[in-house]
This record gives C-alpha cells, structure tokens and sequence, in this order.
C-alpha cells in the first residue's frame, strides 16, 4: 500500500501539537533478518507447487500438498519468530505456550518430504530430505525458548502477574498500531511509535522489580486501555474527514499520557510511589475526549 510522504516541511506536520516536550518521533524497528529469511521461505513453496502441473495427478497433489505445507511451516516460524524476539525484548516473560519455530521446521521437512515423492524417489530419500530440512530449518531459526525468563529468585506468584499485565499490556499498544494505519498518516504513526517506545520503558520498570506493579497497575490497564479506545475513534474520525482539530486534541493527548508514563517510570525508578500518583479519574475524562 502507498504511503505519502511525511518529513519535516510535509503539510500535516504543521498541525503537531506545541503541548508538552518536543518528542521526536521513533519509527517502528525494521523486521529482523530471521523474519526476512522466514518471508522468503515462503516464496519457496512456489518451486515446490509449480513443477507439479507437469506431470500426471498424483505428481500434482503431492506437489499441492508439498507447496501448503510449506507456506504453513513459513507462517508458523514468522510467528515463532515474532514471539520469541518479544521474549528477548522483556526481562521477565514466560515462555510460548506452543513451540512453533521447532513445529515450523517440522512442516518444512515434511514439505520436502512430498517433494521428493512427487518425484517418485525413494521413502527413504524423503525421510532422509525431511530430517535434513529439519535440521537446517534449525539451525537458521533456532529453538523457541523453552522455560520462562527472569524467574530465577522472584516469587512465582508476583513474576506471573507482572508478565500477564505486560502481556495485556502490549496487546493494548498493538491494537493502538493497528487502528492508527486507517488513519492513513505516517506522521501519526511515527507518533503512536513514540508512545508505545514510552510505555514500554515502564515495562521494563516494572519487570525488573516486580514488587512496582501495584503502583503502575492503572498504567498498564486504564490509561492505555482509554488510550487504545480513543485511537480506535480517533483513526476512524480523521479517516473520514481529516479534522485538524481532531488531530491536534489526539497528539495532545498522546503527549499528555507520554508525560504521564515517563513520570511514572522515573518516580518508580526513585522509589517513590505517590509523587506522580495522578488522580484516575482526571485522566479518564481526558481518554474519554469527543474528537
């Protein structure tokens, strides 16, 4: 999809917002080299599929089936991929519940495996091409973390609530990412990026001393629960009609909880927990704004 271009002197970066501390914006981290290698390997299954249609109808059902199978084993390590980089990103987290990097490299070697019968070779070259492609699906991946991070004298039970909450927490941002693109601006996007990058530094507050979470709990639930909800309405408004006051009441908010977040994270880092214990309910109205 085309995205116009957004730079300093671009039109829409003269209604940002003058409110709060000049943010620069943070782009989003480009995909790791394993994502880009995972995408590729899902354009293989077209020298999988495609030799098929030369040959009889056994010939192209296994090809068929070698070729889904594959871009199955693909899809599985992306998202095996994308779990355990969110893993390595978090001091505390507990491990994925379903291993699929390893069950990606499985499909793949069961893929080459079809591959090799549609050629009419051996079971035993097949079994032989899938251990290989297996292994070396291994190799250029690696396994999914097997234990949880982090817990190594912490209490379980606090341990557990703070990745729970960081969890919810990141499904909160991720939805705020998603709804900002029907926006169709990449200033705002950067912009949202900018927050997630804020809210995020008290993450890891919090989960280097679990014992933090009852003072940053509304600000891992609340506050970015409104937040999310007012993006949704935010995105789908300026959608519509491109409301520049619209735009500059949501990046006035943004900076308004950016403040509040990183206050949180230097008080708590000071441990101070009732310096910056803003009042819920002044915020609420604040996430609850009419764009």
């Amino acid at each position: 999809m085309a995205q116009r271009f957004g730079g300093k002197f671009s039109p829409d970066t003269q209604q940002a917002t003058p409110a709060g501390p000049e943010m620069q914006a943070v782009a989003a981290p480009p995909p790791s080299r394993d994502f880009k290698r995972a995408r590729l390997l899902a354009f293989a299954s077209l020298a999988l599929i495609v030799p098929g249609f030369g040959g009889d109808a056994p010939r192209l059902v296994l090809s068929l089936a070698a070729g889904g199978v594959l871009l199955a084993g693909a899809w599985l390590s992306r998202e095996g991929i994308r779990a355990s980089e969110a893993y390595d990103a978090r001091k505390i987290a507990r491990r994925p519940a379903f291993p699929r990097k390893i069950a990606g490299g499985v499909l793949v070697g069961l893929a080459l495996a079809l591959a090799t019968l549609a050629r009419q070779q051996p079971v035993l070259h097949a079994v032989l091409f899938a251990v290989a492609g297996w292994a070396l699906h291994l190799l250029a991946f690696g396994p999914d973390p097997l234990r949880d991070k982090g817990a190594e004298g912490v209490d379980a039970f606090q341990t557990d609530r703070v990745a729970r909450a960081v969890t919810e927490a990141e499904t909160h941002l991720a939805a705020m990412k998603d709804a900002i693109l029907r926006a169709g601006d990449r200033g705002l996007e950067a912009r949202v990026a900018a927050f997630s990058q804020t809210a995020r530094q008290l993450f890891r507050t919090v989960e280097s001393d679990p014992g933090d979470l009852t003072a940053a709990r509304k600000f891992l639930s609340v506050y970015l629960m409104g937040a999310r909800d007012a993006t949704i309405k935010f995105a789908d408004v300026y959608a519509q009609n491109r409301d520049p006051k619209a735009r500059l009441a949501y990046e006035s908010l943004l900076a308004d909880l950016e403040t509040t977040f990183a206050g949180r994270t230097t008080a708590l880092l000071a441990d101070s927990h009732s310096d910056l214990d803003v009042e819920i309910s002044v915020l609420r109205d604040r996430l609850k704004f009419e764009t």
